[in-house]
């Protein structure tokens, strides 16, 4: 980001470190905007009552927003690292915002679609590759616990948002809950992002960690590749390949679980205590697996998470009881959390240069895997009226994901 002003380095350490300060604000912009998009699950049987729509066009939205904030988080994260996240964020959270207040306005499946799917769907591109990548900037010790922090905060505001609006449905209806929800985050993610900084030498701070002795773990690569140098090596290939599995499963999962438990009889609030536990464990394993992997090496902590996730859908198939349903959830939960460890990841295998560009094309991966599984999943169910081939076929996906995690090691210098 060569455009910024940069302080001189300080040679007194600070009393408190403003990284710190990074990893706070960007865990409250997660929750917020994370929380808020996935509001969509409570406003959609209100909207489909009002509209009369069908499910396929209504959940339709929700799709395109997904692979619009997929394809555009390229761009952002070139963005990121010409500009810095006040700027992008700022951007983002004036773009979900102004969608949710314009959403309180909508009486057209267009609209719904150009709102939802467009507006929201442009500022979420932003939700996820600026923050982690400002992250891994700023820390080079304790890297990967502060990127599991700040994540955390996607798991926890969906805890909180989605709950809050089904509330503010029952006292007013759907059309006020979006005028709230547009009112949070314009207020909250629009002041934040204000505070934060693109990299320490902006404050005249070195990244945390710098001066201690490289072990091995925390550095993987002294050479700063570019996209057009990454591409061209294995592990850049790798880790999309990898990518794409990790979204294919975790998908599937998260769209058909609650189907799947409902067919065998269980309530509709016990399929949601199920999705609630996957919540829950995906907190213990974010912050888990970032505090193993600054002990251990990432790409050993991602494994032992990624692995869980073939047992999880093998244990899947032939489940029929409800304690079973809770320790697959909480199996998927804790290794479907492995994702928090992908920026730091590509920060050892390609250095921090063109870190936000190079997280945002490797993750377009996680984005096709996401819209392809869910869709493949309802598709099986549909033919064979059944989930088992979709579960045995998560399972062998995910053992192929967990294979090329030992090939992302760092690519050697010409």
């Amino acid at each position: 980001m060569a455009h910024q002003q940069h302080k001189p380095l300080s040679t007194a350490a600070p009393r408190f470190f403003y990284g710190y300060i990074v990893v706070a604000i960007s865990f409250i912009i997660m929750a917020v905007i994370w929380g808020a998009y996935n509001a969509f699950g409570v406003l959609f049987k209100p909207i489909l009552a009002e509209f009369g729509w069908t499910r396929a066009m209504t959940s339709g939205a929700f799709s395109l927003a997904w692979l619009i904030q997929g394809f555009l988080g390229v761009f952002i994260g070139r963005l990121n690292d010409r500009l810095g996240p006040r700027i992008v964020m700022t951007l983002s959270g004036f773009f979900i915002g102004l969608g949710y207040l314009l959403m309180s306005c909508i009486n057209t499946v267009w609209q719904f679609y150009l709102f939802y799917g467009l507006v929201i769907g442009m500022g979420m591109a932003g939700a996820y590759v600026p923050l982690t990548s400002t992250t891994v900037r700023w820390f080079l010790g304790r890297r990967s616990m502060m990127t599991g922090i700040v994540t955390t905060g996607t798991a926890v505001g969906i805890l909180i948002l989605p709950p809050m609006t089904s509330h503010f449905i029952s006292l007013y209806d759907w059309r006020v809950s979006c005028l709230i929800l547009g009112g949070i985050v314009l207020v909250i993610v629009l002041v934040a992002a204000q505070f934060l900084k693109g990299e320490p030498s902006q404050a005249g701070l070195k990244p945390y960690g710098q001066d201690k002795k490289d072990d091995g773990k925390l550095v993987g690569t002294r050479r700063e590749f570019s996209l057009e140098e990454a591409v061209k090596t294995r592990p850049f290939w790798m880790f999309t390949v990898n990518s794409f599995c990790l979204g294919f499963v975790a998908w599937i999962f998260m769209v058909h679980i609650a189907p799947h438990v409902t067919d065998l009889g269980m309530s509709e609030a016990t399929a949601a205590t199920v999705l609630a536990t996957v919540g829950g464990f995906s907190v213990i394993g974010r912050l888990g697996l970032g505090i193993l992997a600054d002990r251990i090496e990432n790409r050993k902590a991602y494994f032992i998470g990624f692995i869980m996730l073939p047992v999880a859908f093998f244990a899947l198939m032939p489940a029929t009881e409800l304690w079973m349903f809770y320790l697959i959830a909480a199996l998927f939960g804790f290794g479907s959390s492995a994702g928090i460890l992908q920026p730091p990841m590509i920060a050892a295998l390609f250095g921090l240069n063109a870190h936000g560009l190079i997280l945002g094309v490797a993750t377009l991966g996680y984005t096709i895997g996401g819209a392809v599984g869910p869709l493949v999943g309802g598709y099986i169910f549909d033919v064979t009226h059944s989930y088992q081939l979709a579960f045995l076929l998560c399972g062998i996906v995910a053992i192929i994901g967990a294979i090329t995690v030992v090939y992302l090691k760092p690519a050697k210098p010409d």
